[in-house]
């Protein structure tokens, strides 16, 4: 392959030719001149019936065969089954084109995971059952303005009206799904109705996400024992589920961190489907009374553990709150989440949950969680009751937390009669807000922690809440500064239950305390 034509290959694959990019795309028409490959050349209808994958299929096979090239798909609706990915290959969804998975069956059989199925959930452990997928491919990217629209891919395990189980014969569960690939580049484009994942990458190292926006009825998408990975300028929404989830499971037969994660400039919602692409942003209707999801997580699979992750200006709006959990084992260290604002959040605005729920292989013990930094965080929850969470398990410490510069608005109006409630440590659960069941604190509830440092919490309910607006039991090295509790609270700012070095300071009207060590005691 010629200099020019490499340098070219880069290019498009990059985004970066600009005017002179698309230029010589539109030149561009017959299959393989100047590296491009129209599919409507391979003999691709666009007419949203005939099945079209197998002429977008032979178009990456050619385009490979030549050392690289991009794959253009022009403006058209193209029903399809699996479509398999190559090294040296770019997508390109040129505006007006819409990618439709075809009504299964047809997709690609789910590939054997063996012996590690048991570890994770069947969406996990599968990849060619995909409406795209590559496996061990490097130097890939999928670039846009088009859409990929999974009108026919099932959401998971069970049927679906008009729609079989992913497990079924010649289903399809995911919209792009990537094992074990590297320099990947996913830009621009949209994805309406993901199925089980709009995206699932595992095991992708130098991974670019960046302006891609996702209206999905389960997971946006999953990031999985990845490094690497900067996910940058994305909306997702997502009711049924996560928006953007890092995972680190057993799915490869290792244990293998997700680390070295930047998500920056990103919006999170929990809207009715289809409708943050279509721009009139629906609530979910009030009938299902489904809280929806649609936040940023880590976890729930955690066998690896995440580290070196930074989360920074990012806005979630009718979701939960951001969660970091460990409960398989795996570490979570160095962790930033700074900039984040959240409005009609439905949950806790935080959640901080080492468990052991320990699913892998024998042997798994309790992971740890520390080294974590929550700052500059706004969160109006105008219909929520629940606090924020910071919860290990007893042995088990969340450890060295920061936390500065919150403002959390709550609905408030919780009776005393929940304050003497000693929620369960629900160990080996499933870790959600939920799962404790009524909480006693009305902004904080921390259990089995050490060294963590609060500086400038400011909490304002609705209603007066007697609660009281922080509960503390079995916590080391803990410190208050510029604590402010509502006004309106009609509970005690602290309950402290078997803790030891507590410090409140520069929190007025509250006076500045010290103690060594507590049974049970309010303050003031």
């Amino acid at each position: 392959m010629n200099t020019e034509r490499r340098d070219f290959l880069w290019l498009a694959a990059l985004g970066l030719a600009g005017g002179a990019l698309a230029a010589r795309l539109d030149a561009a028409t017959a299959a393989g001149a100047d590296g491009n490959f129209d599919i409507r050349s391979f003999g691709a209808s666009g007419n949203g019936k005939s099945i079209d994958s197998p002429a977008i299929n032979r178009a990456i096979a050619a385009a490979a065969a030549a050392g690289g090239g991009v794959v253009r798909l022009p403006a058209g609706t193209y029903a399809c089954y699996s479509i398999r990915l190559a090294s040296f290959v770019t997508l390109l969804f040129e505006p007006g084109a819409t990618l439709l998975a075809a009504t299964p069956p047809g997709y690609d059989a789910a590939e054997s995971n063996a012996p590690w199925e048991a570890y994770q959930d069947f969406g996990h452990n599968h990849w060619h059952n995909s409406l795209i997928w590559g496996e061990t491919l490097h130097d890939v990217a999928l670039l846009g303005p088009g859409r990929i629209w999974g009108r026919g891919l099932s959401r998971g395990e069970w049927p679906e009206a008009g729609l079989p189980a992913a497990d079924a014969p010649g289903a399809g569960d995911k919209a792009i799904a990537l094992k074990r690939c590297r320099n990947v580049i996913l830009r621009d484009f949209s994805i309406l109705a993901g199925g089980h994942f709009g995206i699932l990458a595992t095991g992708v190292d130098n991974l670019a996400i960046d302006g891609i926006s996702i209206d999905t009825n389960r997971d946006g998408m999953d990031i999985d024992a990845c490094r690497n990975v900067h996910i940058s300028n994305c909306s997702v929404n997502s009711p049924s589920d996560d928006g953007i989830c890092l995972k680190s499971s057993f799915t490869l037969g290792e244990v293998r961190a997700t680390e070295n994660v930047t998500i920056s400039g990103c919006h999170v919602t929990g809207y009715q489907l289809g409708t943050m692409l279509d721009g009139t942003f629906e609530p979910l209707a009030a009938a299902t009374r489904q809280v929806p999801t649609g936040r940023i997580k880590l976890g729930t699979e955690s066998n690896g553990g995440f580290k070196n992750i930074s989360i920074s200006n990012c806005t979630f709006e009718s979701c939960r709150g951001f969660a970091l959990e460990t409960v398989d084992g795996g570490a979570v260290e160095d962790i930033s989440v700074t900039g984040v604002t959240m409005r009609d959040i439905r949950n806790a605005p935080f959640f901080l949950r080492l468990g052991a729920r320990l699913r892998g292989p024998p042997g798994i013990t309790p992971g740890t969680m520390r080294r974590i930094i929550i700052s500059d965080v706004i969160c109006d929850a105008p219909a929520n009751a629940m606090p924020a969470i910071i919860s290990g398990i007893p042995g088990h410490f969340v450890e060295d937390v920061m936390i500065s510069n919150v403002y959390l608005v709550q609905r408030g109006g919780v009776s005393a009669e929940r304050a003497a409630i000693d929620p369960p440590e629900a160990e080996t659960a499933y870790p959600e807000p939920s799962r404790f069941g009524p909480l006693p604190a009305q902004a904080l509830f921390m259990r089995h922690a050490r060294n963590v440092e609060i500086d400038h919490l400011e909490i304002a309910s609705r209603t007066p809440d007697a609660r009281p607006v922080c509960w503390l039991k079995d916590v080391d090295d803990t410190a208050f500064t510029r604590f402010k509790p509502p006004p309106n609270a009609q509970g005690a700012a602290f309950l402290l239950q078997d803790t030891r070095r507590f410090r409140v300071a520069a929190s007025a009207p509250l006076p500045d305390t010290t103690l060594d060590t507590v049974h049970q005691k309010l303050l003031p």
